[in-house]
């Protein structure tokens, strides 16, 4: 923890901050139904608006085709959410990758940068360009700082100064604490759509836990490599055999992994389909 700079380190006064937000909020017909998120981040956003910094945000939403915009996954309605939280007006860039003009605002939002062709592979020179657009860069996304991205890593490598924002310091803080000296017995619970995302993290809690509860779409690629039908659920079919190698690697290690022992199925996944439970 020690090695990490943090907001409270920094003379921020007046300067271009770029910061990487999870504003990866439940959506229904364009507005948000789930803003914890958002509201989550506004003390940090303040804290630096009194500085007299302007703010560049950086967020993706869901899963959008890479490179191509796709209104389904806009974050204007984010963008509004923020203007009525903070009582000034972000407005919402879509072109921002090259630079933003910032005498008009001293906030702005970037369109979804899962929009931006190399940010989930973490190109260079995207990740040079986002460096470019600031002074000091700020990670405060602990829900994707384990990917390897654009916006998560790359930009972290050329932004001349890099910190980590308050949430990401309090998350690391609650599982470092977690992990180093935990309560006996402890159990950890995990979700999240894939294994593939969380595979480091999973072998890690393997040697440390007592219980580990999946849920989300990971729990459907265990319960397939069990045996079990899962339908037209959400798993990963080529990691099957890693998550049943990982079943056995949790045994050795006396960690249970219980699986759920009944479900609830529908005929489609929509909030109107009708819903069964099954054993």
């Amino acid at each position: 923890m020690s090695i990490l700079v943090k907001i409270a380190d920094l003379d921020l006064s007046n300067k271009t901050i770029l910061i990487r937000e999870d504003y990866n909020v439940p959506m229904k017909n364009s507005e948000i139904t789930d803003d914890t998120r958002i509201t989550a981040t506004l003390s940090t956003l303040k804290q630096i608006l009194e500085t007299g910094s302007k703010i560049i945000i950086m967020s993706h939403l869901g899963r959008p085709e890479e490179g191509r915009y796709d209104e389904t996954f806009s974050l204007m309605p984010v963008a509004k959410s923020l203007s009525d939280h903070l009582g000034v007006e972000v407005p919402l860039i879509k072109d921002w990758v090259n630079g933003i003009e910032m005498s008009r605002h001293q906030i702005v939002l970037c369109e979804n940068v899962r929009f931006e062709k190399g940010e989930i592979n973490n190109d260079d020179e995207l990740s040079r360009k986002m460096a470019k657009l600031c002074q000091i860069y700020i990670n405060d996304a602990f829900a994707t700082a384990h990917r390897a991205q654009a916006s998560t890593h790359g930009v972290a490598k050329y932004a001349s100064v890099s910190a980590a924002g308050p949430l990401l310091i309090n998350e690391l803080k609650a599982l470092t604490k977690a992990l180093r000296k935990p309560a006996k017995p402890i159990v950890a619970i995990i979700g999240g759509a894939k294994i593939s995302t969380k595979l480091t993290i999973l072998e890690t809690l393997f040697e440390r836990v007592d219980k580990l509860i999946l849920g989300g779409g990971i729990v459907n690629t265990f319960l397939k490599a069990a045996g079990y039908e899962i339908g037209k659920s959400l798993y990963e079919p080529n990691l099957v055999k890693i998550a049943g190698k990982l079943i056995e690697r949790a045994e050795k290690n006396n960690c249970v992994i219980p699986l759920p022992v009944d479900v609830v199925t529908g005929e489609n996944f929509d909030e109107n389909t009708i819903a069964k439970t099954k054993s």
